[in-house]
């Protein structure tokens, strides 16, 4: 039986094979998106808008997403999917020179995925709307590793109350990177990076 053109089929059927093509075609559809919605906004793209760049029918995007919500989705947990290495690596890591290289080792991370920050700081209210499928138990999950951290009694309080510090930098940060005024990325990096490195480890202790 030939395979159905993806620019007429509805979803594929529950547990369906997908051909090997496919998941390359849906990161271009969420790279295309991507793109749309930090210049132009969530709601004010609608999925025709993204499909033509991509020379594919309204229908094809459906093949690939239910719904325009999904793609939003879908680009959200792309940023959430690029956190979770370093939140785990955190717990394995003794004390603040291990923290604050796995923190570093983040920034050149999120550098390099800096439209996933700008998406969200331009479509907040898209994103505060939606109930993210699938994502609030991992959520809970990457929390829970680092409150084991700060409660953990055999860490220095000075240790923890740093750590949690610096992170809170580091995302706060990170979310302003669509506003850098005359710094590039590259020197933004190393600056947020001798920050950290800072409150983990004041120049004393180095």
């Amino acid at each position: 039986m030939p395979r159905r053109s993806a620019a007429t089929a509805g979803p594929p059927p529950a547990g369906a094979a997908r051909h090997p093509d496919e998941g390359d075609t849906r990161e271009r559809i969420l790279d295309v998106a991507l793109d749309l919605f930090i210049e132009q906004g969530y709601d004010k793209t609608s999925l025709r808008q993204i499909a033509e760049p991509l020379g594919f029918t309204q229908a094809a995007i459906y093949y690939h997403f239910a719904a325009k919500q999904d793609i939003l989705v879908a680009l959200h947990l792309r940023l959430h999917e690029l956190g979770r290495p370093a939140f785990e690596q955190l717990g394995k890591e003794a004390g603040p020179s291990g923290w604050a290289a796995v923190l570093c080792g983040l920034v050149d991370t999120m550098l390099a995925h800096h439209k996933l920050f700008v998406l969200h700081q331009r479509n907040q209210t898209a994103l505060q709307a939606l109930h993210i499928k699938g994502h609030d138990g991992d959520h809970e999950d990457m929390e829970q590793q680092f409150r084991r951290i700060l409660a953990d009694p055999a860490i220095p309080a000075r240790d923890r109350v740093r750590l949690s510090c610096a992170l809170g930098a580091l995302l706060s940060s990170l979310m302003s990177l669509s506003d850098l005024g005359d710094l590039g990325p590259e020197t933004y990096g190393d600056l947020l990076r001798e920050a950290i490195t800072d409150l983990l480890e004041p120049p004393a202790r180095r």
